[in-house]
């Protein structure tokens, strides 16, 4: 069910038949930036936005519109009279808002249809890749998977965080099945989380994906499971002994290179043969 009334929201309400979402502005979630994906489906989101602010100005004035003729409508014909017209300023707003809204609302539907086209060469982009993601394999017999990127650096870490500090969600478009993330106010994580991410943790036992619920409203549940729950523990311990491992190591470095160079003036000086005179 769209979450949008046409009647109020039109722009909104397009978005969410057409891609299952229902902010517009997460379209771009989740898609590298300065991508295509990411650049017009900021455009599909401030086309709607556009269209539904003019939509709201329109109605207000066609309500004015209606307060001003509901006399005639109770048979008050002194109210026709009037040195501007009956309407006064009022007809000619609403001709200039039906333009606008118009061709806001033409804008959409050009940036949506273009939107469409992207995400249909994205997706087949990805099932192009499926096979070989799939693997029946488990991790430590799979030297050689191609999703390794996902938790490199701090990426799983940032991901493991997120689900700790709870309501993180997993999305799908119910229609052209994107995928993406939202936290507990609904609003893309911060620090970002790749959806890649999560995927590959879920397949390796480290965080559980709640499949009762739905995945284009409200989204899946993630939380972490006691192998996710270790695996944050050691990452959080190991990662304060590696840095103090290398201040340590720094530390004597520079200490050994200071040592060095204040005793070696004085084992000079006493081994220097003096001068016969």
């Amino acid at each position: 069910m769209n979450p949008h009334d046409v009647a109020t929201r039109p722009g909104a309400h397009l978005v969410a038949e057409e891609f299952g979402v229902e902010d517009p502005w997460a379209l771009s979630d989740d898609r590298p930036p300065r991508g295509p994906l990411y650049l017009v489906g900021r455009m599909v989101a401030e086309a709607a936005r556009d269209v539904d602010e003019l939509h709201g100005e329109l109605t207000r004035a066609a309500q004015s519109a209606i307060e001003l003729l509901e006399p005639i409508r109770r048979g008050d014909h002194s109210s026709m009279r009037g040195r501007y017209g009956i309407l006064r300023s009022t007809g000619p707003q609403i001709e200039l808002l039906v333009a606008r809204r118009g061709a806001a609302y033409e804008q959409l539907t050009r940036a949506v249809s273009t939107y469409r086209r992207l995400l249909s060469g994205y997706d087949a982009a990805l099932a192009s890749k499926a096979p070989r993601r799939r693997l029946s394999l488990a991790p430590e017999q799979a030297p050689g998977r191609d999703d390794d990127w996902a938790v490199s650096g701090d990426r799983q870490l940032r991901a493991l965080e997120a689900v700790e500090a709870g309501g993180l969600r997993f999305h799908q478009s119910r229609v052209y099945g994107f995928i993406y993330l939202s936290n507990g106010q609904g609003q893309r994580p911060n620090p970002e989380v790749w959806p890649d991410t999560v995927q590959r943790l879920v397949a390796d036992g480290l965080l559980d994906q709640d499949t009762s619920e739905g995945l284009y409203r409200p989204g899946q549940l993630l939380s972490l499971t006691p192998q996710g729950e270790a695996v944050l523990r050691d990452a959080r311990t190991t990662t304060p002994r590696v840095s103090a491992a290398l201040s340590r190591g720094n530390t004597a470095a520079i200490s050994g290179v200071v040592t060095d160079s204040a005793v070696a003036p004085t084992t000079s000086a006493a081994t220097k043969p003096s001068r016969s005179r």
